[in-house]
């Protein structure tokens, strides 16, 4: 024991600055295993004086090679959001994942899993995945908006923002929701802030028409064939026109039929 306290005396102050070294080395470690284990990722151009955004070939980097689907997106100059509307299961989210987790791999100095990619230095704002929490009495919703309330506070701040809201506000009504979706984004708009919203509701895809130029609408999109839903999981322009939900909830055998 007296022979651990003096170890502790001498070498404790140093301790954290040893594991921080060895955290960053086996960061390091890892992102160089990924870019051998990966020959088709591409070194990203990170560009300090752009305010855009541009992949070509973007693909999930935890999927496999022979699964994955790829997409060319752009943002920024003059379109500063990308409404990506979609049925259920289409790929939404996992697009959105796939920005995300791509752009954190080049700040961080590793290849992205995409053919090309050029990107300016940005403030990764993210609403994804969130639970409730029973310990802290707060529902989704609740922490969804303390989420967009920090991403607005970065914006606020002068930061160069880049924004990805999965399902924005999906745990309350349509009126609120519509309501208060036009109001942040437009105000992280003005803010000088660019991203990507993903949904299932249509009426979200207007936030981007009154935006002019500065907003777009994609859509990922599926077919019924042959009573099977196929997804192609391509990233197409505009709204989407199709919904899955009714055919989803018959596949499982609910009854969705009208009652007289």
């Amino acid at each position: 024991g007296a022979a651990i306290e003096r170890w502790r005396l001498r070498w404790g102050p140093d301790a954290l600055r040893w594991l921080e070294a060895v955290g960053e080395l086996e960061a390091l470690a890892s992102l160089g295993t990924f870019a051998f284990d990966r020959p088709d990722a591409a070194w990203p151009v990170v560009r300090a004086d752009s305010g855009a955004l541009a992949v070509a070939g973007l693909a999930h980097p935890l999927l496999p090679a022979d699964q994955a689907v790829r997409n060319d997106f752009q943002l920024g100059d003059p379109v500063r959001l990308a409404v990506v509307s979609g049925s259920n299961m289409s790929g939404k989210s996992t697009f959105l994942k796939a920005l995300g987790v791509n752009l954190t791999l080049a700040y961080a100095g590793g290849p992205v899993l995409a053919s090309a990619c050029e990107t300016g230095r940005f403030d990764l704002g993210a609403s994804l995945v969130l639970r409730e929490s029973l310990l802290e009495g707060r529902s989704r919703f609740y922490a969804e908006i303390l989420r967009l309330r920090a991403i607005v506070a970065m914006a606020e701040a002068g930061r160069p923002v880049l924004f990805l809201l999965d399902e924005l506000l999906s745990g309350t009504n349509s009126h609120d929701r519509a309501l208060g979706a036009r109001s942040i984004l437009e105000g992280l708009v003005a803010r000088g802030a660019i991203g990507v919203i993903t949904t299932h509701d249509l009426a979200l895809a207007t936030v981007a028409d009154g935006l002019g130029t500065r907003g777009a609408n994609w859509h990922l999109e599926d077919q019924l064939i042959d009573g099977r839903l196929v997804f192609d999981y391509r990233l197409k322009s505009g709204v989407v026109r199709t919904s899955n939900a009714l055919a989803l909830m018959r596949a499982v055998g609910l009854s969705v039929e009208p009652t007289d």
